[in-house]
Formats: structure tokens, C-alpha cells, sequence
């Protein structure tokens, strides 16, 4: 079969690949009919989530129809349609079993300590092969799975592996309520769900801070107000904007790859911090593999926590969704501890919101497939995996089409 492997930083390929074969009797095997391109499987390719193994198959996002199932596997028959949530979890253990499926003692091979088990991911996470092939082995498939119904289709569904899960998940845990200030940073797909769920829990008021235009503008047709960082200080505009006070919420929706303006009045925090920038950067990605324009990291690791810890007013909340890889020790905690702030973060517990975010789907309160902006057939994955790490025009979220997709 056709899949997508890391090779090294900067270096990805279409490959031929043994198909996936049924390793224990909890296992499925599903044909993926359609895929997506994510923010942090870029982070493996720019060299920022460290630890990756040659010949992991990429993905964590997928939708497909069961081919097979092992012995143990009582509630899906080949045939069904369904949705794999990113995060790999047992569903017996004590903290599946609390709701935490990104903390499973068993999914994870190198042990309970190692952190979350994901597809795709560095060796620390499994490694388990991805779902940016034509198949893949589920593990856990009885929990590690979810059933499509037929009103929702398979665009819908995709949104549902990861990023609408992982912004609604933001936007619970910065404990927004009924009329609350929120700022949200990184208008991104996870950024554009969030910003959708700070919509259904009633937020007052939705700041939205990024510098690519088009993705301010798909965030102020959601209603929030949008500040463009390479043109104003964005944490002068929010103080503005809130007569001072800031923001009772922020979500960081963007995590280690985070870039800072160099022009405009907001480079003035990136100049003073310039040199502890690059300490972080050569912390977060010791090695790079930079080609042309294509897989450049980010040059502020740390920039979004510094804004996001100024945004805020006292005794705020501060909720952290975007990736930052285990090897990296960084936050602007002094800051934080002075203004009373909760402080809130992890790994994504699909599992335990898929369910909800379905029925919302299904009933038509939300459609995170608007946020769909490109399909690429797979054999085209490598050039729109280029086009997506250069935020090409429109490139907001891209769809891998599968031979066969439907929906």
C-alpha cells in the first residue's frame, strides 16, 4: 500500500509500504477513504517534535470503512463506517475510564510514563503508524473507534479525528462561561474550532490574533474580532479594546512553532527577547533541514505564552492546546504566578468528546467542514504538505482523498 513516511527532518515520501495486519486480538484494520494534513505533523517534518523514527507512517487524522477486525472486538463488523480519534487509549484503565484517554496507562508501549500514545507520532509516543496510508491498524479498536452516521459525511467526520475535538477541549478548559472576554491566538483549524466553541459556551466577546490575512478574515466571519500581530502589538490592542483590564480567557492555539512579528509596534517583544528566542529555538529544534521557503521552524517558541500571560487579567485562565514536545522547558511563569492566573493544558481527549461533537454534527449546531478549504488527491500529499507548512492563500485545512472516498 501507498503511505506517507518520515525519513528525516525535511525529508517525507510517498512510499509502498507492507499493508498493516491484525498484531492483537483488540486490533481492527481500516481502509482509510479519506485523510488530513495537521499543523503538528509539521512540527515532525521542521525538526521541532524531536524523536521521530525513520519509517514511522505520518497522521493522526483519519476516516475509513473497517476491513477486519481481531477476536476481541464485539461492537464493529467489517463494513462499518468510522472515525479514529487521534489519541490511542485502552478504555479500561483508570484514567480512560475518568475521561483523560490521552493519559491511558496501556496504550502507550514505552510504559505509563512515557505520555500519550498518538498515530503518526516520535518513538516516545509509540511509535504507532499513522493514518496517511491507504490502511492502518487500530489498536484498542473497540474504544479506539466511533461509527459515522450516514447524515454525516466523511469531510464532516475528518474534523472529528482530531481538531474539532481538540478546540472544543481548548475552549472547555479555559473555562469559559456566559459572557466572558476570550482571546484566542492562532486562527488555525484548532484556533477556528475554538473559537466556534467559545461561541457555544456563550463567550461575550472573541479576540482572534494571527498574521495571515485569510484566516482572520474566516475568524471574524465567526464574530470575533481580529488582530492582525505583524501590524499592531496585539496585547496593547487587547488591553485597548477591554479598557484596560485584558482578557478573562486566552487559548494558545498555536504551541512551540510560533512565529513573531519583525516590523510593526508589536516586534518591540521580539527584539528585547530576541536572544532568549534563540535559545529556545535551538532547544526546541536542534537539528533543522530547511529547503528553500519549506520547513522553517518557528523563531519564537515562547511567544504566544508571553502574549497570552499579558492578555490576560488577573485571576484569568490561560488554556494550552498547541504542541509542545516533552523536551522543552519554557513559560513565562513569574507573570503568571503575579496575576493570579490558572493555567490550564494537554494532550487532546478525543475519545471522550467525539461522541457529543457528533450529535451536535449530526444535528446541524455545528459544521467543522467549512474549515476544509483544500482536497488533494493522495498521490499529491508531498506538494500539499509544501503548500500547507508555507500558508499558501486558502491553505487553511487540507483533505487527503483517498482512491475510493466517499461522502
Amino acid at each position: 500500500m501507498k503511505a506517507v513516511v518520515w525519513h528525516g527532518v525535511g525529508d517525507i515520501r510517498l512510499d509502498e509500504v507492507p499493508d498493516p495486519r491484525i498484531e492483537e486480538p483488540t486490533d481492527a484494520i481500516v481502509r482509510l477513504t479519506t485523510s488530513a494534513i495537521c499543523g503538528t505533523d509539521l512540527h515532525m517534518v521542521r525538526g521541532t517534535m524531536p524523536g521521530m523514527k525513520e519509517g514511522t507512517i505520518l497522521g493522526h487524522e483519519g476516516v475509513g470503512i473497517v476491513d477486519e477486525i481481531g477476536a476481541s472486538i464485539r461492537n464493529f463488523m467489517p463494513g462499518d463506517r468510522v472515525v479514529i480519534p487521534s489519541t490511542i487509549a485502552c478504555g479500561f484503565c483508570s484514567y480512560c475510564r475518568a475521561g483523560y484517554y490521552s493519559q491511558c496507562d496501556n496504550a502507550n508501549p514505552n510504559g505509563p510514563d512515557a505520555g500519550t500514545c498518538f498515530f503518526g507520532g516520535p518513538e516516545l509516543s509509540g511509535p504507532i503508524n499513522g493514518l496517511q496510508a491507504e490502511k492502518a491498524r487500530i489498536p484498542f479498536a473497540g474504544v479506539g473507534l466511533v461509527k459515522v452516521p450516514d447524515e454525516v459525511t466523511d469531510e464532516q467526520a475528518l474534523l472529528l479525528s482530531d481538531i474539532l475535538p481538540t478546540g472544543y477541549m481548548a475552549a472547555e478548559l479555559a473555562e469559559i462561561k456566559h459572557g466572558n472576554t476570550v482571546v484566542v491566538f492562532g486562527c488555525g483549524p484548532v484556533g477556528q474550532c475554538a473559537i466556534a466553541a467559545a461561541k457555544l459556551m456563550q463567550a461575550g466577546r472573541i479576540f482572534a490574533v494571527d498574521s495571515v490575512p485569510f484566516r482572520l478574515d474566516l475568524a471574524q466571519e465567526q464574530g470575533a474580532e481580529a488582530i492582525d500581530f505583524s501590524r499592531e502589538d496585539p496585547v496593547a490592542m487587547i488591553r485597548q479594546f477591554t479598557g484596560g483590564i485584558g482578557c478573562d480567557r486566552a487559548i494558545d492555539a498555536v504551541g512551540v512553532d510560533a512565529s513573531a512579528p519583525h516590523s510593526g509596534p508589536g516586534s518591540r517583544e521580539f527584539r528585547e527577547h530576541l536572544q532568549e528566542f534563540q535559545q529556545e529555538l535551538a532547544q526546541v529544534a536542534p537539528r533543522t533541514n530547511v529547503q528553500g521557503e519549506n520547513w522553517q521552524p518557528g523563531d519564537a517558541p515562547s511567544m504566544t505564552l508571553v502574549w497570552a500571560v499579558q492578555s490576560l487579567a488577573k485571576a484569568g485562565t490561560l488554556s494550552i492546546v498547541g504542541v509542545y514536545p516533552q523536551t522543552v522547558s519554557l513559560f513565562p511563569i513569574g507573570a503568571a504566578m503575579n496575576k493570579n492566573l490558572t493555567l490550564k493544558m494537554g494532550n487532546c481527549d478525543h475519545r471522550r468528546f467525539i461522541p457529543k461533537l457528533m450529535e451536535l454534527v449530526q444535528g446541524k449546531a455545528l459544521d467543522p467542514a467549512k474549515i476544509l478549504t483544500q482536497k488533494a488527491p493522495f498521490f499529491n500529499v508531498i506538494e500539499a504538505y509544501q503548500a500547507f507548512d508555507l500558508r499558501k492563500e486558502g491553505w487553511l485545512k487540507v483533505q487527503l482523498q483517498m482512491q475510493g472516498a466517499i461522502g
